[in-house]
């Protein structure tokens, strides 16, 4: 009886339908790219949110390439779907690559924060820079367009994970752009302790 009993009280705190929905709206940084998707940070985060005292079961929606017009595309159905309680959304990395205005990329931020706020789930924007191929005066307006969103529509903004990962050489893969499988467990822990306090 106090087997069974304790085995019902594991299953209620580890279930994941009984804990809280991350939905992560990425590209190729979130995606797992070029490793086994169980390597990729989304995948080993709910472990470490659970040793930092959170359950929450993550949804990893990112697709490598992705843009903010392509996440605009696809999140209806996700949020239809999945029905996340949270939202992180890390994309404008492409956009930036292509050289998108950053009116634009920050026109569509603001519209991925709307849509997340209408179906009754909390948006959280993350960081995003680009390698400076465009300019000074773009890399800039760029980067500052994040947080001018995230103040604008009162939402967090989370620090960029690269950062941490790209001064570390051998951490990176040779496109100088992409995290290897290396650096995935230490992004989950920096992306886990910048989320704690917002789930």
């Amino acid at each position: 009886m106090f087997r069974l009993l304790s085995l019902a009280i594991v299953l209620l705190f580890t279930n994941p339908a009984n804990a809280n929905k991350l939905l992560i709206l990425g590209d190729s940084l979130s995606a797992g790219y070029q490793m086994p998707l169980e390597k990729a940070w989304p995948t080993l985060l709910p472990d470490v949110l659970l040793s930092k005292g959170k359950s929450i079961d993550v949804i990893n929606a990112s697709i490598s390439g992705d843009t903010t017009g392509n996440g605009l595309a696809r999140l209806p159905q996700l949020l239809q779907q999945h029905k996340p309680e949270f939202v992180l959304i890390e994309l404008g990395a492409n956009d930036g690559l292509r050289g998108f205005p950053p009116k634009v990329i920050e026109n569509n931020l603001t519209k991925l924060i709307k849509m997340v706020r209408d179906s009754n789930s909390t948006p959280l924007l993350m960081q995003i820079r680009v390698l400076p191929n465009y300019g000074k005066r773009y890399t800039e307006a760029f980067a500052d367009l994040y947080p001018a969103t995230a103040e604008h529509n009162n939402v967090p903004l989370l620090p960029f994970f690269l950062e941490g990962v790209i001064i570390k050489p051998e951490w990176m893969m040779a496109d100088g752009l992409h995290p290897k499988s290396e650096a995935q467990p230490w992004i989950a822990d920096f992306v886990a302790t910048e989320l704690i306090n917002h789930l």
